[in-house]
């Protein structure tokens, strides 16, 4: 059945479906759709059969607004997620370690966390690569944290793996526990002159971050 649509504004009255042709037409419908012929073609109290339902505008509208609202959100989105300007900028540091003498340390700052830099003393070295790595509770050798003709520079963030407080030992005065090495007053871990978890709660080592010498004397992390 062809719909006839409503004219407006042209002074013309709509032409009303035959009202025969309007029964027979309710009649196929419900023979097709189980009895929901009113779902299927709506009539108003004029007999008259509009060409698009209210509720089938409705659904159409709610759809496009959907896909335009989806676009929308998106753009805020995926620009959250990209990295900022000061984060990028702190992706890597370079540290001039010359004046760091055997047997001390600095802290830096690297993404926001603090960073030891230790210059370890023969004694030192000789102590971490004594210990019996079997035996440990995070096994890694002193080799596993330094790098080759570099072993007596350890480099670890300075942030205990138990609960993330910064232990004691980096700075001169502090104590350094019962393994000469770091030690964090919170909850009592103790780590060695390789920063080795060896006493205490804390479950691993001092994380080791990624550094390379570019230089004698200057150290990229990150």
């Amino acid at each position: 059945m062809s719909t006839v649509k409503k004219t407006k504004g042209t002074g013309k009255k709509p032409v009303k479906a035959p009202k025969a042709a309007v029964a027979a037409t309710l009649k196929a419908d419900s023979a097709t759709s189980n009895g929901n012929a009113a779902d299927n073609l709506h009539i108003d109290s004029n007999g008259q059969t509009p060409g698009v339902r209210r509720r089938d505008f409705i659904h159409i509208a709610t759809v496009s607004f959907a896909g335009v609202g989806a676009d929308a959100v998106a753009m805020p989105l995926v620009s959250q997620m990209s990295a900022s300007a000061d984060v990028l900028a702190l992706a890597s540091i370079e540290v001039d370690v010359a004046a760091i003498q055997p047997g001390q340390s600095i802290k830096t700052s690297w993404r926001k966390q603090p960073v030891f830099i230790r210059n370890l003393t023969p004694a030192e070295i000789e102590e971490a690569n004594k210990v019996d790595v079997g035996g440990l509770r995070d096994p890694q050798t002193l080799a596993d944290r330094t790098k080759p003709g570099k072993e007596n520079w350890l480099i670890t963030l300075g942030v205990c793996t138990h609960l993330g407080c910064v232990p004691l030992g980096a700075a001169a005065g502090e104590v350094k526990g019962e393994y000469g090495g770091y030690f964090c007053p919170c909850h009592g871990s103790h780590y060695d002159t390789a920063a080795r978890i060896r006493k205490g709660p804390a479950p691993t080592n001092l994380v080791v971050p990624e550094f390379a010498f570019i230089s004698d004397t200057v150290v990229k992390i990150g």
